[in-house]
């Protein structure tokens, strides 16, 4: 999962369920069947049908996750489904009894013939409530234009039948289409039928449903699908794809062998923010084999690229790890009573390095890029605990005070990962890195073989050296701070300032600009006509703000203003529309923006230049 965090809002490994011994027995012949009607939309809810197998015992229980891999928060999905009824094959109601937020008890289970309920849809309540579901976790239910169906919202699953293979059959417009790595195995324009082997295996493949707006392409053999939905069509899948087809070329050559899918999906939802009722959480989270991203359709096409860029290379990187490799708590993971591995340094830390470091190595950003994203990381984990062991905030991040650490993952995190990498390149000359590492973690364990939390040290000790060793038992599993300018230096880089641009609305999270509630105008602080843009422009303190280069704003786009801001270039030409003392003025000039000097770092020992060379280019 990654979450992107913007001055407007905050912006998975789904993996196999083990097998319970039960008074049920599934035989190979036996599926459950789920029907979802996307044509009846009832007050915003979706009619969800499921069939079951042969039940021989007398009481059942069907549940809805209480949490999924990789969002490491309790969501209680079950908390969106309503009116849960039980039938026997005459029709006749059989006796429910709500057990939790998450879980319903089934009596006469044996005469059990199917179960209704109504799903309603996360994305309308984001912001009405603090516990807001992480919007690429979540589902939207918009009759006749979108649904997105991350299935766990939708279909649950009885403990005894996980590992039961599971039919889904969706009807809807014959408007709307389905992308999703799935086969679709109905020819029919208005129903898709989808048949996995488990529970788990429904879960990690989301489906978005809208009108057709969709690219292919193929990298070195594996199918890529990009799908969006725009509601304002704004953004189209084929306006997004060559920056898509450049990024994740480059992310094939950086893996190597890792690349193993035949089909990746991104489904790409953008949201209306501006309409008050729509998803908030930007970001995405992963699957096996697809990513479901959720991000501001407000943003510039260019900056949504970017973002793009680093967003999706995090979640196609988790193909690495957890996906294939990963411990016993994530291959037998419980969807209701969930228990945390230690390592999320390497499930979320190495896989948010690997999407920064590939860029440096296959040319996509310079040195001086990566080393501020860096010094950048530094800076957040200087904000969080730095004493509590990584380890430990990992098993038990689903509960205070380890929880509130949890955005450390992708900070600190990804630092010891470069720590990591550095200290590999040291001891081996350069030969090999994390990346190597991986690889050898992964033929020794792989997609269906698990590690217990406690003996990887040991095997990544064995794998590449004492000081390795050292450095988990000191650093990740222990409380002291990692001298970050120590590592540098064993790659010749040493502390350095550079300036980055601002944003013109903003310094740091205090805005210049505020806004009148009554008529919803924007107006100018004071001390505003001392930033270099106002100046330029020949703004004052006071004025409002009507337009900008000819596009009119108020408080209803106001984030859409800023958003689009930060795409602007130095000295571009820019016009103002602004009203002072009740006269409109037109303001002409050129765009200056704010910079502000930050820590970075810059090679400065050209003894070490191979050995650097071989960390960020090898």
């Amino acid at each position: 999962m990654k979450k992107i965090f913007y001055s407007l809002a905050i912006a998975s490994l789904i993996w196999s369920c083990k097998p319970t011994e039960n008074a049920v027995q599934a035989t190979s012949k036996n599926e459950i069947q789920v029907d979802l009607d996307l044509n009846t939309v009832t007050n915003d809810k979706v009619m969800v049908t499921v069939t079951p197998p042969s039940i021989t015992v007398d009481k059942i229980t069907y549940h809805i996750p209480k949490i999924i891999p990789g969002t490491y928060s309790e969501d209680d999905y079950g908390k969106f489904i309503e009116n849960l009824k039980a039938y026997d094959k005459k029709g006749n109601a059989l006796v429910v009894a709500k057990m939790d937020d998450n879980s319903w008890s089934i009596l006469d289970a044996k005469k059990l013939s199917k179960i209704t309920y109504l799903v309603n849809d996360t994305y309308d309540t984001e912001g009405e409530t603090e516990d807001k579901i992480f919007s690429p976790a979540g589902t939207n239910i918009d009759a006749g234009k979108n649904f997105m169906i991350n299935t766990h919202g939708f279909v649950g699953y009885f403990k005894e039948f996980q590992e039961t293979p599971y039919q889904l059959n969706v009807t809807h417009p014959a408007t709307l289409w389905g992308a999703t790595s799935m086969t679709d195995t109905d020819a029919s324009d208005s129903k898709d039928t989808f048949t996995v082997s488990r529970y788990s295996e429904l879960v990690e493949n989301p489906i978005m449903y809208s009108k057709p707006d969709y690219t292919t392409f193929s990298v070195n053999g594996m199918e890529i699908l990009i799908a969006v939905y725009s509601p304002n069509g704004i953004i189209t899948a084929e306006s997004i794809t060559p920056e898509m087809k450049t990024m994740m070329t480059a992310q094939n050559k950086f893996l190597g062998n890792f690349n193993s899918t035949k089909k990746y999906s991104v489904l790409i939802y953008l949201s209306d923010v501006n309409s008050g009722k729509d998803a908030q959480g930007f970001g995405a989270l992963e699957h096996p084999t697809s990513t479901t991203v959720v991000m501001p359709e407000m943003m510039p096409k260019d900056q949504l690229a970017e973002q793009l860029k680093d967003v999706v290379s995090h979640e196609f990187f988790h193909i690495v790890t957890p996906l294939t490799i990963h411990s016993k708590e994530i291959q037998y993971f419980d969807y209701n009573n969930p228990k945390m591995s230690e390592h999320l340094w390497m499930y979320e830390g190495v896989t948010e390095y690997f999407a920064n470091l590939f860029q440096v190595n296959q040319g996509l950003i310079t040195e001086e890029e990566f080393f501020t994203r860096m010094a950048g990381k530094i800076t957040n984990a200087s904000t969080m605990d730095d004493t509590m062991p990584f380890t430990k905030m990992s098993a038990e991040v689903l509960r205070k005070p380890y929880k509130d650490q949890y955005l450390n993952v992708y900070e600190k995190g990804a630092l010891i990962a470069m720590c990591l990498d550095i200290q590999i390149r040291q001891d081996s000359n350069g030969e090999r890195g994390i990346l190597d590492l991986m690889q050898k973690l992964s033929n020794e364990y792989g997609t269906k073989k698990a590690f217990d939390d406690s003996e990887l040290f040991d095997k990544i000790g064995s794998l590449t050296s004492p000081e390795v060793r050292k450095f988990l038992d000191t650093y990740v599993a222990g409380p002291t701070p990692i001298p970050y300018a120590a590592y540098f230096s064993k790659m010749g880089v040493s502390e350095a300032k550079t300036k980055t641009p601002g944003n013109v609305f903003l310094k740091g999270e205090m805005p210049n600009i505020t806004v009148n509630q009554s008529n919803k105008e924007i107006i100018l602080l004071p001390g505003a006509e001392n930033i270099d843009f106002y100046k330029n422009l020949k703004a004052k303190a006071a004025d409002v703000l009507l337009e900008i280069n000819g596009t009119k704003y108020n408080l209803d786009n106001i984030y859409e203003m800023i958003i689009g801001s930060a795409s602007w270039q130095e000295d571009e030409p820019i016009t103002m529309k602004i009203k002072r003392d009740g006269k409109e003025m037109i303001l002409k000039g050129t765009v200056k923006l704010p910079y502000e000097e930050v820590d970075s770092w810059k090679a400065t020992d050209a003894n070490k230049s191979k050995l650097r060379e071989a960390w960020l280019k090898g």
